[in-house]
């Protein structure tokens, strides 16, 4: 899903400002990482992008990442790989995954009537649910046409 990286770090930027945290170089970097990456990024993945412009301890980015995600700016996902991904958050925006089981690509998609039905779903049992997630596992195509046998599962 497309989203506006500028009026995230704007965002974050008026966060810290409201938290009384202050806009250092490494936050802004590690933000800017994460916002204008256009793929889920792993912390390690912040890291080498971010060493190209300043140099930024482990930890900081690690307590950056966190911040970004308490401040609702950017998502945690955990697509079974054994490390968390990075993705930006703009408000309204609900999507959905589905992850190659093979070459780890994650491919976002959203779909109204599957919202609708999940409105649907929970109303027949007398559920108000806040959000929701969906990663649909398998094979992307790249790696259906690289092996024919895996499509016939």
């Amino acid at each position: 899903m497309k989203v506006d990286g500028t009026k995230l770090l704007e965002e974050f930027r008026r966060h810290l400002a409201d938290h009384n945290l202050p806009a250092t170089q490494q936050r802004l970097a590690v933000a800017e990482a994460v916002f204008f990456a256009g793929e889920h990024l792993s912390a390690e993945e912040v890291s080498r992008r971010v060493a190209k412009r300043v140099a930024v301890g482990t930890a900081t980015i690690y307590r950056t990442l966190d911040l970004l995600v308490r401040a609702g700016l950017a998502k945690e996902h955990d697509f079974g790989e054994g490390f968390k991904r990075y993705e930006p958050l703009a408000p309204g925006q609900a999507h959905e995954h589905c992850i190659c089981s093979s070459c780890g690509r994650v491919t976002e998609f959203a779909n109204d009537r599957l919202e609708r039905m999940i409105a649907l779903l929970a109303e027949e049992v007398e559920f108000r649910p806040h959000h929701h997630r969906l990663e649909v596992y398998g094979l992307c195509r790249s790696c259906q046409q690289a092996n024919p046998l895996a499509r016939a599962r």
